[in-house]
């Protein structure tokens, strides 16, 4: 339980969807929180007195206390063992936490690093084109989880056939979203109460909209009700405050198709 001694300090960016996750249950669990917003682009996540918090130089980290906790999966399985009866957001049984787990380990696995390529490639390449050779091959090798991910895209961009890869693996994932809601009878997936397996494909179902892809679920209603009723959720707009969508950052991205 939390204490007047305890202290959490989220280091992440807005645009960051594992970011997004965290905040989102950190409001659902009423946690008060510093929030620090790192510039990726200038590279804060690389710097020293971060690395020693996250060595992995990726966003988001949560330090509570003494104890630094990285990986967005993670914190939301640590902030419900911390605190399992404030907004409950996982199972109490064995086997229904397994299930939990198992979406997300999908969700982890297959659209969440999908949702990637089209991210990096609409909005973040240009700022690697202006760079000079040298200079992007230096920042991929100062990238501990990210190098061969930035090397692969190159200043050039992910080729067509990476792109309707990560489409096609996208696609699959709303398939299988689709498919634990109809199993589930809804609202959400496992149910009727919310869980961290939904907080999990959150970002990337509201990435996949603000990208113009939408149209990916355009035969599944049921992905467009459940979409509707996480942007309805109590702790949506204080987690998706402004400038954390791409769109919002780089406006040029609502016209790109």
């Amino acid at each position: 339980y939390i204490t007047k001694m305890d202290n959490f300090t989220l280091y992440n960016a807005p645009q960051s969807t594992c970011s997004q996750r965290v905040r989102y249950c950190l409001h659902a669990k009423k946690i008060d929180f510093q929030e620090r917003k790192l510039d990726l682009f200038n590279g804060d996540q690389l710097k020293p007195e971060y690395l020693k918090i996250n060595p992995n130089g990726v966003v988001p980290a949560l330090v509570h206390g003494d104890n630094s906790i990285t990986d967005s999966s993670v914190i939301l399985e640590y902030l419900e063992d911390i605190l399992p009866n404030i907004t409950p957001l996982r199972p109490k049984k064995a086997d229904s936490i397994a299930t939990i787990r198992a979406m997300m380990r999908f969700i982890d696995e297959v659209p969440g690093p999908a949702i990637r390529i089209p991210s990096y490639n609409l909005a973040f390449l240009p700022h690697y084109q202006s760079m000079s050779e040298e200079e992007f091959q230096s920042l991929c090798d100062s990238k501990p989880l990210r190098r061969e991910f930035l090397m692969k895209m190159g200043r050039t961009g992910f080729p067509e056939t990476d792109m309707n890869e990560a489409l096609e693996r996208l696609s699959r994932g709303i398939e299988r979203v689709a498919a634990w809601l109809a199993q589930s009878n809804g609202p959400w997936l496992n149910g009727k109460e919310l869980t961290i397996a939904d907080i999990a494909i959150m970002p990337i179902i509201v990435r996949m909209a603000d990208i113009n892809l939408k149209y990916i679920w355009n035969k599944l209603p049921v992905i467009e009700k459940w979409y509707s009723n996480i942007q309805s959720s109590e702790h949506f707009r204080a987690t998706f405050y402004h400038g954390s969508l791409l769109t919002e950052k780089y406006p040029h991205l609502a016209n790109v198709k």
